[in-house]
């Protein structure tokens, strides 16, 4: 079974993390199959990514029997994070183009985070976020001690990480940790459509959007204003700027291409 499906839709992908039967837990193979299929997507004719989970849940983190240790050495998990998992978040942060994420049911350990390092989250009513780590003596990690904070503040991160109760979707969104909760049968539909229109969409425009808010968490107001100075200038010498200029004059649906020239 392969541990990751893509589904290419033309200008948009879905790509599937398919363990089912371990609630998509993270192991070697599904690590390696994700990262080709995130590369793939990097082709300029992919302008949007949908990421969700096969079956009940959309990811329960480290499938902790791939880093069994049986000869009763302490493990190094810092080789784990270091060689699939900070690569997996970056990979996801630096793509040029929208990503959203589609968590149906369960999202916990570094399954949760690294739906929250999508670009858009959607979530099924029923889903249930959760930074188990400290159920198990372990700290956040894929991005979770820079992500929390800054989507929810401390006082509520702090909790989520120390505790490690679960959240509802519902809660998740009134938090501002996720984009929205829809109802259960609604969420494929609803993220499938949001995903399309996003591949409609001005692409490279998308792309320097995420570049600027990425830099935003540790620039300076002066060096914001600066980027923003750099990044409008190539927003401005795309087709696409020039095509919706064209069309709001006319008055009719730009057509945009998500060229970069």
């Amino acid at each position: 079974m392969d541990e990751v499906l893509i589904d290419d839709r033309g200008a948009w992908r879905v790509i599937t993390l398919n363990r089912p039967d371990r609630l998509n837990s993270f192991n070697a193979a599904m690590h390696r199959a994700l990262a080709t299929a995130l590369d793939a997507a990097r082709d300029p004719a992919c302008r949007a990514v949908l990421l969700t989970g096969a079956g009940r849940g959309f990811c329960a983190g480290q499938d902790l029997a791939d880093v069994a240790v049986t000869d009763g050495a302490a493990p190094d998990l810092g080789v784990t994070i270091d060689e699939f998992y900070n690569p997996l978040v970056r990979r996801i942060r630096a793509l040029d183009k929208p990503v959203v994420c589609a968590v149906n049911g369960t999202a916990a350990g570094a399954g949760a985070n690294i739906a929250l390092s999508c670009d858009i989250v959607l979530a099924a009513r029923s889903a249930k976020f959760i930074q188990s780590f400290a159920k198990i003596g372990l700290v956040p990690d894929s991005g979770g001690t820079w992500l929390l904070p800054r989507l929810i503040g401390d006082a509520r991160a702090k909790a989520l990480a120390m505790l490690a109760e679960p959240i509802g979707a519902e809660t998740a969104a009134g938090w501002g940790l996720i984009w929205r909760a829809v109802d259960d049968d609604q969420l494929r539909t609803e993220a499938e459509k949001l995903t399309a229109h996003l591949a409609t969409q001005p692409t490279q425009g998308l792309a320097l959007i995420k570049q600027a808010l990425a830099a935003a968490a540790t620039n300076t107001l002066d060096a914001q204003l600066d980027l923003e100075r750099d990044l409008q200038r190539k927003a401005g010498r795309t087709p696409d700027y020039a095509e919706g200029v064209d069309a709001f004059i006319a008055k009719r649906t730009p057509n945009f291409t998500g060229r970069a020239s």
